[in-house]
């Protein structure tokens, strides 16, 4: 194997490793060390919109979380892709949910999908961006059925 797949496949290892750390930080409910995943400057964008701009803001959105309604809880899913934008920029795109206390399986309005990019500092990957979308697929909604179903058909030939 030639040294640029082999390091890329070290590199995307360490994307992966950094997300599965995510995970485990929101199931100790450490808000500390989940922000500690962050750059300085990231940019952290909830499923209802909301911004968070720098490390210390996404510690403290997620203290209150960790010791309030959210304690307990954990982080399931899984990293779907990683691409390389530059030797240290990957886009990583995952899929998951919060299982509150005593839950197993999510519900599926709890259900999201997230676009985050990672960059390496010194020896360790940390994310800079992060976006959670709840996944609510149009076509799957009650209106989105009715209209494709009323939706012209193309004539057959």
């Amino acid at each position: 194997m030639n040294q640029d797949l082999r390091g890329l496949e070290n590199d995307e290892a360490g994307v992966r490793a950094l997300m599965q750390r995510l995970y485990e930080a929101w199931g100790e409910g450490d808000a500390d060390a989940f922000a500690a995943l962050f750059t300085e400057d990231a940019d952290y964008v909830t499923f209802d919109g909301s911004l968070s701009k720098g490390r210390q803001a996404i510690a403290d959105i997620h203290r209150p979380l960790f010791e309030g309604f959210m304690k307990g809880s954990r982080l399931t899913g899984q990293t779907t892709a990683v691409r390389f934008l530059a030797p240290d920029v990957a886009l990583v795109h995952s899929e998951g949910a919060v299982l509150r206390k005593n839950q197993r399986r999510p519900s599926r309005r709890a259900l999201s999908v997230q676009t985050n990019v990672a960059v390496r500092q010194g020896d360790r990957w940390l994310l800079t961006a992060f976006q959670n979308t709840r996944y609510r697929p149009w076509t799957k909604t009650l209106l989105g059925r009715v209209l494709l179903l009323l939706a012209p058909r193309p004539k057959r030939v």
